[in-house]
């Protein structure tokens, strides 16, 4: 550490004693570039302090009292004829003192830093860890629990499922055709609510009944429900759900296996009012081909000019082909009468 350039080969009086069993002397003190230089009164050198290593044994007061850092047995006074050396050394020792490194500052501002980054971390990672864990554990009772209260809820705006006696066993082969015969009982036809068609946790698929009461040919209803279901399996509905209900719903689930009634409540709002995500052209004709069924007359009826659903119609997997019917005639005149209208 250099001296500040204003202050270089300053000299003052003082009194200098080596060890305090020694008499004090005067001398004369020289502030060098580095150092400060102790001269007796016939300039031989007594002492050579760093100013780096310079401690002041009262602060404030006068007169000064400086010593070796660490040694505070040799002591130098400066009076107040010294005013100007004292002013000199205080400000190379606040300069020493700023640029050396503060240890507990330094461990504040790593630890403040790495506090931050845990909190961002948590932040950030935390929220969606905690749902797909969710999702993951959550067994598929508790799907279907989940999918039945919102069921309740819906059917309270949209009204209660139609269901007749005739039209029940059609419904059920419907479903077993579409979706495959593990899925007989997953499909629901409400009177309102939903504009065309919604899935819940736990496989369900909510029908509006203009889906079954309106088109001539049952592929059409097939269609949506196909639709429907691809929608399902291109996002978990749990995770889904999750997702609009937020943290504490997932964390409330995962810790004590219930949802509360606020979000059971909100979640099925939002299913009755939101708008059916769009699925690519090539996810529905590997799904229609999978199923084997036809995607023409589903594109007809999205557009009845063909025009914004070209590829589907142009692509038709079964074009051409012979494919099991949907339903019987019989079958499908009994499902479209299933709200007893």
């Amino acid at each position: 550490m250099t001296a500040l350039k204003e202050f270089q080969r300053l000299e003052a009086a003082g009194v200098w004693r080596a060890t305090p069993a020694d008499q004090r002397k005067d001398v004369v003190i020289s502030l060098g570039d580095a150092s400060i230089t102790i001269f007796d009164l016939r300039e031989n050198v007594l002492a050579h302090w760093s100013i780096a290593a310079v401690a002041r044994a009262n602060k404030g007061q006068r007169p000064a009292v400086y010593h070796p850092d660490g040694d505070p047995g040799e002591t130098l006074e400066l009076g107040e004829d010294g005013v100007e050396m004292i002013d000199a050394i205080e400000q190379i020792r606040t300069a020493i003192d700023k640029s050396r490194a503060k240890p507990g500052k330094l461990r504040l501002w790593i630890t403040a830093g790495i506090a931050c980054l845990v909190a961002a971390g948590m932040f950030l990672w935390l929220p969606d860890a905690l749902l797909r864990h969710t999702v993951q554990v959550v067994p598929a009772v508790k799907r279907d629990d989940i999918g039945d209260a919102l069921l309740a809820r819906i059917t309270r705006i949209s009204g209660q499922m139609c269901t007749t006696r005739d039209a029940r066993e059609p419904l059920r082969r419907l479903a077993s055709r579409v979706l495959g015969p593990g899925q007989r009982g997953a499909l629901v036809v409400l009177p309102g609510g939903v504009s065309t068609t919604a899935h819940l946790p736990g496989g369900r698929i909510l029908l509006n009944r203009a889906l079954v009461e309106d088109p001539e040919d049952p592929n059409v209803t097939a269609g949506y429900i196909l639709t429907e279901r691809v929608r399902a399996l291109t996002q978990d509905p749990l995770e889904e759900m999750l997702i609009e209900t937020g943290l504490w719903s997932s964390l409330r689930l995962l810790t004590t296996g219930e949802l509360n009634e606020a979000d059971l409540d909100r979640y099925s709002e939002h299913l009755l009012a939101k708008t059916p995500a769009p699925v690519s052209d090539d996810m529905l004709l590997a799904a229609f081909k999978t199923a084997e069924l036809r995607s023409t007359p589903y594109a007809y009826s999205l557009d009845i000019t063909g025009e914004t659903t070209l590829g589907l119609i142009e692509a038709d997997p079964m074009a051409g082909r012979d494919t099991r019917p949907v339903l019987s005639d019989a079958d499908w005149l009994r499902l479209q009468g299933i709200c007893g209208e």
